[in-house]
């Protein structure tokens, strides 16, 4: 609600306060008439200004959250945590549960010399340096058949090299030739 709605919104209120003080068991039809057209310019004024949805619950914390009927504030999610703080208090704090085996972790158990991993590393030679160019793969065939794809698409690099990691680096296969390319124009003169 901007200052402009809130100050209209305020100014008609106050009017039906003096028009509720100046009613009485003589006040004129017309005087009544007058009530209800400045009542349905507050209403309006009202129904400009409300942006949200109107709240489903009592609750201060979720006042557009799920409905229980059964509970006082018709939040169900208050609800459900004062149920839960009742049933300990009858049935005593939950107990942990006992495992007697150890739990299996979901990325399985590390040996005591765990095996090296192999990856083969995709590179393309930008000017300047070997960069990696697509992800790591496991399968040298699946890396190969990205790279000859590579070297066929709409802007290939000057050259493309295959790295094989190992624990160490090695390099399988190179494709082109690697020129160094000086990144000012004119040879920087």
């Amino acid at each position: 609600m901007n200052h402009a709605q809130l100050t209209a919104l305020g100014r008609a209120l106050r009017l039906l306060g003096e028009h509720g003080e100046a009613l009485g068991g003589d006040t004129a039809d017309a005087k009544l008439h007058e009530v209800k057209a400045d009542i349905k310019r507050a209403l309006d004024l009202l129904d400009e200004s409300v942006t949200g949805a109107a709240p489903s619950t009592r609750c201060p914390e979720h006042p557009n959250g799920p409905v229980d009927e059964a509970a006082p504030d018709l939040c169900l999610l208050c609800e459900t945590r004062r149920r839960a703080a009742r049933r300990s208090e009858y049935d005593g704090p939950a107990a942990p549960p006992q495992h007697t085996e150890p739990v299996p972790s979901r990325y399985g158990v590390r040996e005591d010399r765990p095996q090296p991993q192999q990856r083969w590393l995709p590179e393309r030679w930008n000017g300047q340096v070997w960069e990696l160019c697509g992800t790591p793969r496991r399968d040298r065939r699946e890396a190969e058949l990205y790279l000859a794809a590579q070297r066929r698409g709409p802007r290939p690099a000057m050259a493309y090299r295959l790295v094989h990691e190992f624990t160490d680096y090695e390099v399988l296969r190179v494709w082109g030739t690697p020129v160094k390319v000086d990144i000012e124009p004119l040879g920087n003169l």
